[in-house]
């Protein structure tokens, strides 16, 4: 595989991922072999987040070709900051 293919593959990978509602980042990772998803919590629920998560995976199956398995690894969080004066 040369790096053209290489760097197309890393791409259609994000896309696949930002194309969903509710993705706000999405970073491939580890040769193509993870993809880093970051949604919004307060749009997605955690029941939503797992099925989110579900769904750009098989998005990926369907629609890609990659060696080996690719890891969708969704991030919800929520910091809260506070200070006491």
């Amino acid at each position: 595989m040369n790096a053209e293919e290489y760097i197309k593959r890393i791409q259609e990978m994000e896309n696949v991922a930002m194309s969903f509602s509710g993705v706000s980042k999405a970073y491939a990772l580890s040769a193509g072999r993870e993809v880093r998803v970051f949604v919004d919590a307060a749009t997605v629920s955690d029941y939503e987040a797992e099925q989110l998560a579900q769904q750009i995976a098989g998005s990926i199956e369907a629609n890609l070709s990659y060696p080996g398995e690719v890891k969708v690894n969704l991030i919800r969080e929520k910091r809260v900051i506070e200070y006491a004066r």
